[in-house]
């Protein structure tokens, strides 16, 4: 197993992105096949679910660090079920969820960051985003919603929110899900035939398809314009459901061990507290 995965799936800042070039049933850094994987994911989790409550207890003592995880990807890639399967794993009182649909009536009458700012974490909390505001230089791009000249400024105004994230404390953890467009295939043809999957699709989801080449393009330049050494973009093969939820656990492992958030020390005397305790016992 690789000994840090952020090196093995991070997309160097800068460079060109050829999502063709990327194996989408990949398993990189997997300790072995899906049954090692899944012993070792449930061995994450309780390590997890430790630094989650190291994270949020040092937040209640004024460190202002949290964690932000971004998922993108095409329909069916799995990011409602990595947020099921991973973030399952820690405690939901620290955890901030947000899936980002079409803006309403008052989203659009201001600047489209503006539902993400009131989205994000709070100091000691760990963040998730199901979509993001890279949907608006995707499907605004891909559907030419806003005009090319907005689209190209947006980049931009990614690039300086992401900075001002990192600066203010927030450790930011960006996802594609990458995932085959046969596999799509086979993901929507299970929602049709199976009664209880349904409800997840739409016939729209037929239209969508046949903009895989436009998506594939916008998400390529999102890429590679919106990319630094504080907040990469992570690649996962997500054709398969268990290595994906594998990998992003690890990078979240990975990230958190590397903040190390501590316990406060405890601001009143605890011998004192302890012998007025036993006194009253």
């Amino acid at each position: 197993m690789a000994k840090d995965l952020r090196q093995r799936l991070r997309l160097p800042p800068g460079a060109p992105v050829d999502l063709a070039a990327h194996d989408t049933r990949a398993v990189p850094g997997a300790p072995g096949g899906k049954r090692a994987s899944l012993a070792d994911l449930t061995g994450m989790g309780r390590r997890l679910a430790e630094l989650q409550e190291r994270l949020w207890a040092a937040g209640t003592a004024g460190d202002r660090r949290r964690l932000l995880l971004v998922l993108q990807g095409m329909d069916t890639s799995g990011k409602g079920g990595t947020v099921k399967h991973v973030i399952g794993q820690f405690n939901p009182s620290g955890c901030r969820i947000k899936s980002f649909k079409a803006p309403t009536e008052e989203e659009r009458r201001h600047d489209f960051l503006w539902r993400v700012r009131r989205a994000l974490p709070e100091p000691g909390e760990i963040g998730i985003f199901d979509r993001s505001h890279y949907e608006d230089v995707l499907i605004a791009r891909v559907r030419h919603l806003a005009v090319p000249a907005e689209i190209g400024s947006r980049y931009g105004r990614i690039d300086d929110f992401e900075r001002s994230l990192a600066e203010d404390g927030v450790t930011l953890v960006k996802c594609f899900l990458h995932l085959s467009y046969e596999e799509q295939g086979r993901r929507l043809l299970r929602r049709l035939d199976r009664p209880d999957k349904r409800w997840k699709f739409h016939p729209d989801d037929i239209a969508e398809r046949t903009r895989w080449p436009a998506y594939r393009d916008a998400y390529q330049r999102a890429m590679e314009h919106c990319a630094a050494p504080y907040e990469p973009w992570y690649l996962i093969p997500a054709d398969r459901k268990w290595y994906r939820n594998w990998a992003v656990s690890r990078l979240l492992l990975e990230h958190l061990e590397e903040l190390d958030p501590r316990y406060p020390k405890a601001d009143f005397d605890v011998a004192e507290c302890r012998e007025r305790l036993l006194r009253e016992t």
